[in-house]
């Protein structure tokens, strides 16, 4: 792992789609990061829910930190993103080949080619990271972007047995190779560590004054608003409690935190996270299956250091 990026390089963007992504709510996370970022003196920065990895491209283009440490419990993620930091011209070849394909093919057989790959992509099940780009992990990788690019919604969800199982999505033309950013976001991955665990490990030997950044899986704005797991443990009440102990505890080391999450009518949040900053943010929400289900809801972010 290098240490501080060279200053001047092009602007990237999260190569993946991602229910729940950051990237809208950016400047208004921007706007609450810690001055002592902003000043150059944080060097370590953590995410332990790394999902399309915003955040992060965001904070390592335009602050001086030296290094980071990304984790998620999704182990065909973890090995998409280290095979792209490890091996992104073996990656991009293989992207393109399967670009190519599925372009060659008529709109109507494009969805038999996603199934086809999606079938492919849960063959190589379980997953496994590993810290080269191995044969089976530059294909889970090349599959896991097309299948991404192409599935519905840019919904994750497997079932019961951890397998994908998202259908397919109605797209004219999907970028699916974009090579340039991909070479850039390789690029930006050099100063990060990145591994499958779960947020409760991750951050056990965590640098002292930090920036920990959580974006755990939402809590449901109403009962019926689950949609099935982003893994086969899904994350209710308990985990939500479990995160809010941790995060009272960092917060007692001396670390600096966020934390964002749908806000929640019944006060949830309000309680778990009392005596810490909590304020409420505007969000386009485009998860709901039903249009008119769509719309913008409020999301909570939670700080445990003033904002100037």
């Amino acid at each position: 792992m290098s240490s501080v990026l060279p200053q001047k390089i092009a602007s990237a963007k999260p190569f993946l789609k991602w229910a729940g992504g950051k990237r809208q709510l950016l400047k208004a996370l921007r706007e609450r990061f810690p001055e002592a970022l902003k000043e150059g003196k944080i060097k370590n920065y953590y995410e332990p829910f790394l999902g399309s990895g915003a955040v992060f491209f965001d904070i390592v283009q335009q602050y001086k930190i030296e290094r980071a440490f990304l984790f998620d419990v999704n182990p065909a993620l973890v090995t998409t993103y280290r095979v792209l930091q490890a091996a992104p011209a073996a990656l991009i070849r293989r992207l393109k080949k399967i670009e190519k394909d599925y372009r060659s093919r008529p709109p109507e057989d494009r969805s038999v080619f996603f199934y086809e790959q999606r079938a492919a992509f849960n063959a190589l099940f379980p997953w496994k990271p590993t810290q080269r780009a191995g044969t089976k992990q530059l294909e889970t990788a090349a599959l896991f972007i097309f299948l991404n690019k192409t599935c519905y919604n840019g919904l994750y969800r497997v079932n019961a047995s951890g397998l994908l199982n998202t259908p397919a999505g109605a797209y004219k033309n999907p970028v699916i190779c974009d090579e340039e950013n991909l070479l850039q976001a390789s690029r930006l991955l050099s100063v990060a560590t990145i591994q499958l665990s779960d947020f409760s490990k991750a951050l056990k030997n965590i640098e002292p004054a930090s920036f920990v950044y959580f974006d755990p899986p939402y809590r449901p704005v109403s009962k019926t608003a689950y949609f099935t797991a982003y893994n086969q443990s899904g994350f209710g009440d308990e985990r939500q409690q479990a995160l809010a102990a941790l995060y009272r505890r960092l917060d007692q080391q001396g670390q600096y935190l966020m934390l964002s999450n749908a806000d929640s009518a019944d006060g949830f949040f309000d309680e778990l996270y009392r005596g810490f900053s909590i304020e409420r943010v505007p969000a386009k929400r485009m998860i709901n299956t039903r249009v008119q289900g769509r719309g913008f809801v409020d999301e909570i972010v939670v700080t445990n250091y003033p904002r100037r």
